[in-house]
């Protein structure tokens, strides 16, 4: 399959992330599994954060990885989305890590805030935490109404761009 020039839509881009959010999720699952059996799932400051940090360190694995080899995740597979540089070759490794720091955008500014007040302390806090997160999030998406092509604020700054990939021909199709 080859890429055209269409620019994926924001709507599309974003139900892609809560597909990828869900695989994100089981991937993390087994990384703190296996965390926890290797530590014996010991607890002290050092252990907690070293768990924080492997888990990012799996998620940035994952998404470079799958962002310099095939050009996907299995969410932009499935959602027919693929990620070039900006003259539509294929991303290095530099493109794909500035692109995964910066995409933190989408979700950082928000954590951070949600800590620092501690809203997760009760229940009405976690109902503005998480309109908070939503919050960012729309924010974040709304970068890609102001860049000529569409692209998200991550996008542009990692020198990438996400491109819509054709469907695929229907298999009678190819029989006639």
């Amino acid at each position: 399959m080859q890429a055209n020039n269409a620019v994926p839509t924001v709507k599309r881009r974003l139900i892609c992330i809560v597909y990828e959010s869900l695989l994100l999720l089981a991937v993390e699952m087994f990384a703190i599994a296996v965390y926890l059996l290797v530590t014996f799932a010991a607890h002290s400051p050092v252990l907690d954060a070293g768990r924080g940090i492997f888990v990012i360190l799996v998620a940035a694995a994952y998404f470079i990885y799958s962002w310099t080899g095939s050009g996907h995740t299995l969410a932009m597979k499935t959602w027919r989305i693929k990620i070039a540089s900006a003259g539509a070759g294929r991303v290095s490794l530099r493109a794909a890590a500035i692109r995964f720091i910066f995409a933190w955008g989408f979700v950082a500014p928000a954590l951070v805030l949600i800590h620092v007040s501690q809203l997760l302390t009760t229940r009405a806090g976690t109902s503005m935490a998480v309109a908070i997160l939503v919050g960012n999030i729309v924010l974040w998406s709304l970068t890609a109404l102001l860049d000529k092509d569409r692209q998200f604020l991550h996008d542009r700054m990692a020198g990438t761009r996400l491109l819509q990939l054709p469907k695929p021909e229907k298999k009678a199709a190819k029989a006639a």
